[in-house]
């Protein structure tokens, strides 16, 4: 199942004690992804990450996005979590399966890959987390550093986010700022898709392919002034590509984005 986050609350979302408790009670409820399962993300994905390319997937938990990915043919996805009991429980479920490992790693320190380790990161709502923990500009910073550390000229940062209109939760012209650090060297794209489950009105004149275009932002995060969410409560996936020269991957992606 997948899962939202109505709000930022009281929790430490950035404790690793917090996540090692709620995995331990939540133990026999099966897996869960947040936001959207690969299913959804799959048009994106294979747009912008090739299959040979090598993943990383931070604040993994214990969804099955990467295993989805591995049966879609992607050979190679480190997943890191700060909770010690979720890469436990994967990594014993995986054991078998060789394209994905799992690691404790904390994303506000990954000092263990060298530079440029990486083709691609993927995250679907680790920075969510931690921007509703104690010391949120702090932790956005330093994971956000990292993750540019990480990356490869040419790489992809393929960040998935909720957008709650009504608490600016993931607006862009909150998020932005973030993400557009000169620092980073981040070229910016801005898709914005429906929650799962959502129903378009019936009078609605949009159609599918609509979700998998472009939305122009500014420099500021800024949405064109007659766009309308249908769906107030949408998942935006920032695509950050990191300048410099282009990955040559013998398989890069022919695919573009369609359903």
């Amino acid at each position: 199942m997948y899962r939202d986050v109505s709000a930022c609350s009281t929790y430490n979302y950035g404790d690793a004690l917090y996540w090692d408790e709620r995995y331990i009670q939540e133990a026999n409820c099966g897996s869960f992804d947040w936001y959207q399962r690969y299913s959804a993300l799959r048009p994106f994905v294979r747009k912008y990450i090739p299959t040979s390319a090598r993943v990383l997937m931070v604040g993994c938990g214990n969804a099955l996005m990467s295993e989805d990915m591995v049966k879609d043919g992607y050979e190679d996805i480190m997943n890191i979590d700060i909770s010690s009991v979720a890469i436990d429980m994967m990594r014993r479920k995986y054991e078998q399966v060789p394209q994905m490992k799992y690691m404790k790693m904390d994303v506000r320190d990954m000092s263990f890959f060298p530079d440029d380790s990486f083709h691609s990161v993927i995250d679907k709502g680790t920075l969510d987390s931690l921007m509703c923990g104690n010391n949120a500009p702090i932790s956005a910073v330093n994971m956000l550093g990292e993750v540019s550390r990480l990356l490869k000229p040419g790489g992809v940062y393929l960040l998935v986010m909720l957008t709650l209109m009504s608490i600016t939760y993931g607006d862009p012209t909150v998020r932005i700022p973030h993400l557009n650090r000169s620092v980073y060297s981040w070229k910016i794209e801005l898709y914005i898709i429906p929650r799962p489950g959502f129903q378009k009105p019936a009078d609605s004149a949009s159609s599918a392919k609509s979700f998998l275009e472009p939305v122009p932002i500014t420099e500021k995060g800024q949405l064109p002034a007659d766009y309308v969410l249908e769906d107030p409560d949408s998942h935006f996936i920032y695509i950050c590509k990191k300048t410099g020269e282009p990955i040559d991957l013998s398989n890069k992606s022919p695919y573009s984005l369609s359903l």
